[in-house]
């Protein structure tokens, strides 16, 4: 069985009065892509912000990877990447010009062209960011938090907005992150997406966790609590008709 690679205790977080994370606790293995769900205001970015020391905490505990939240910030710092929004970045700039911009700021040495390969774009390595397709920015944002080599790495909501050839070619490049041994924590809003993705999601709402467990667990349980869809469902959806009709290979949009 995995290792432990974020430990999280009792954790609050408040807004003057409002409580917005109410005392959860949760493990995330090594390894594994970890799903938080839940709908907007539940309390999941406070808390993923507080793991990557992007905002404080009210109380609680935090380990990751061994390094107390409290005591070993720069460290914990060191050894996560944090896919930033597409507006965080100069539009201006090639992709290997802002690859060369971070690995400066993370003092990391890196072969652009190399990193990009990985995520498919190595052919667009002398475009401007501003030139890039929607799954193509966002294949970009990913890459940009491999930088500094992570063991964790956090996307939030990675494939909203993109076409479903994009979303798909999307969670291929996750999935392969994976493959290198590197821990992922995503939310989505897309339950389809967190199903195939999650090896376990934790379901949030109100600043609790009222639900953790593996995709499939959480499935078999609502079947056998009697819950029935009101339909029969079919073997394919209009996403797959989509992906059948527009090309059976995924390409990149």
């Amino acid at each position: 069985m995995n290792n432990s690679i974020i430990s999280v205790k009792n954790l609050k977080k408040q807004y003057g009065n409002f409580e917005a994370v109410k005392g959860i606790s949760f493990e995330v293995l090594e390894g594994e892509i970890f799903g938080l769900l839940g709908p907007n205001g539940a309390g999941k970015s406070s808390t993923l912000e507080i793991i990557e020391t992007l905002r404080t905490k009210t109380s609680g505990e935090i380990i990751v990877d061994g390094y107390n939240l409290d005591t070993h910030p720069n460290h914990i710092k060191q050894i996560i990447g944090v896919q930033l929004q597409t507006s965080g970045f100069y539009p201006g700039l090639t992709l290997v010009e802002l690859i060369n911009l971070f690995a400066g700021l993370y003092n990391q040495p890196i072969n652009a062209f190399e990193l990009l390969d990985k995520v498919n774009l190595k052919d667009k390595a002398k475009a401007k960011f501003k030139e890039l397709s929607g799954g193509q920015k966002q294949r970009f944002s990913i890459a940009t938090t491999l930088i500094n080599k992570p063991k964790i790495i956090f996307l939030d909501e990675p494939t909203t907005g993109l076409d479903p050839q994009a979303r798909r070619s999307l969670w291929e490049l996750i999935k392969d992150i994976r493959k290198q041994g590197t821990t992922i924590i995503i939310t989505t809003h897309y339950m389809d997406e967190a199903e195939i993705l999650c090896d376990r999601v934790a379901i949030v709402d109100s600043g609790q966790i009222i639900a953790i467990a593996s995709p499939d667990k959480l499935i078999d349980d609502l079947v056998a609590s009697g819950f029935e869809r009101p339909k029969e469902v079919k073997k394919a959806n209009l996403e797959d008709v989509f992906i059948s009709l527009t090309g059976h290979s995924i390409r990149e949009e």
